[in-house]
């Protein structure tokens, strides 16, 4: 076992303890590093857990123009479509005072109104689907973990503890996982300076291989499906391209070259061989890179604050959240004209398509209050494409 890591049973009880800087990591989910400042405030003892279904209780759905809008609760984060049963998860970390672990709810995909729930002792934060809809896996930012759930038991069957610290002695914090189907392996990426990437065994749990020297703050993952190269984004403004076959950074790429940049969130237009980044803090907008060469080719006009992005390759689209605007935007593949903005306020944060590439869900968050907890009852959007 990698002395860096523990893995842990369901039944092992978590350590409930946070800090200021802890809501910093899952402030990166959200946005950039407006809350890192906070990271070296003192420890404050975290309450015990106390499950919630749902939070509070959700408002009914409002339909406008065929959007679908639904209060859920407070510290949701990402989603995805499962193939398999139709449904929509969502994880949350139930970000509210006297409230700790968290909900991965599951939600009807036309009216989005709960049809379950899988209550965890940890919080969740990003998502990753095994494509045969039977598996998914949640990062634990805040706990520092990955946890996997079997979603026919609707069951918590394995977790990986990250021990590691950065080179600050601050313990790194799990954002974002992608699931590599030929490898059945887990890409874990860390927020911490210098930042890192975990290989998992998507199977056991056990961590294979540790990339390092990733930059500050490992924000973004993608799988170019034609390579299999793993991209990432970092606080730093590069891409790193790392071959998947020996786990090193094989290139590093500074597409806004000396502008400031922090780079979040990634999508791939294989047709076209065109990577998308977004910057939603410093250049505040979208860039559009060739990821042979880490070139710039273009920005997306008018995109402003960019955060969550996705690729729509059978409707040629692209789909932007803008978090300080409290919109979404539909862009052309082809031309990157701006087709439809639609209304997502607050704060949009994570994207995703159904498995039919129909619709688009999006989270909606409040802000966060000066203790790092949600302000409000946050929200999930269905936006019909057709």
């Amino acid at each position: 076992m990698h002395p860096a890591t523990s893995r842990v049973s369901p039944s092992t009880p978590a350590a409930h303890r946070h800090r200021p800087r802890a809501w910093a990591l899952a402030a990166l989910l959200v946005a950039g590093p407006a809350c890192i400042a906070a990271a070296q405030e003192p420890a404050a003892a975290a309450p015990s857990f106390v499950p919630a279904i749902p939070a509070e209780p959700a408002g009914a759905a409002v339909i406008d123009d065929g959007v679908v809008y639904r209060e859920l609760t407070r510290g949701i984060y990402e989603v995805v479509s499962n193939p398999q049963d139709g449904a929509v998860y969502v994880a949350s970390a139930l970000s509210a005072p006297n409230v700790s672990g968290g909900v991965v709810y599951q939600l009807d995909p036309a009216t989005l109104e709960p049809i379950g729930a899988i209550h965890t002792d940890l919080r969740n934060f990003g998502l990753a689907l095994r494509p045969d809809g039977k598996r998914l896996y949640v990062t634990n930012s805040l706990e520092h973990g990955v946890t996997a759930i079997d979603l026919e038991t609707r069951s918590v069957v394995g977790r990986l503890r990250f021990d590691e610290a950065d080179s600050q002695g601050h313990r790194y914090g799990p954002r974002q996982v992608v699931y590599d189907r030929n490898r059945d392996l887990l890409y874990v990426g860390a927020v911490g300076d210098p930042a890192v990437i975990w290989v998992v065994d998507a199977g056991t749990l056990e961590l294979r291989h540790t990339i390092r020297d990733a930059g500050k703050w490992l924000t973004g993952l993608l799988l170019h499906p034609r390579t299999g190269d793993l991209y990432a984004a970092n606080g730093g403004g590069e891409i790193l391209r790392i071959d998947t076959t020996s786990h090193t950074i094989v290139d590093r790429f500074k597409p806004a070259g000396d502008d400031e940049a922090l780079l979040l969130n990634l999508a791939l237009d294989a047709e076209k061989n065109l990577l998308y980044v977004t910057d939603h803090s410093k250049l505040k907008t979208t860039l559009v890179v060739d990821p042979d060469s880490g070139r710039k080719v273009g920005e997306i006009d008018g995109a402003g604050d960019s955060m969550g992005i996705v690729f729509n390759a059978a409707r040629r689209e692209l789909y932007i959240g803008h978090r300080d605007q409290g919109t979404v935007s539909v862009v052309d593949a082809d031309t990157h004209a701006v087709k439809r903005t639609i209304r997502a306020a607050p704060n949009p944060n994570s994207l995703a398509l159904s498995a039919d590439g129909k619709a688009l869900y999006v989270t909606v968050k409040t802000p966060f209050t000066k203790t790092y907890h949600a302000s409000g009852v946050e929200s999930v959007v269905r936006i019909p494409l057709e």
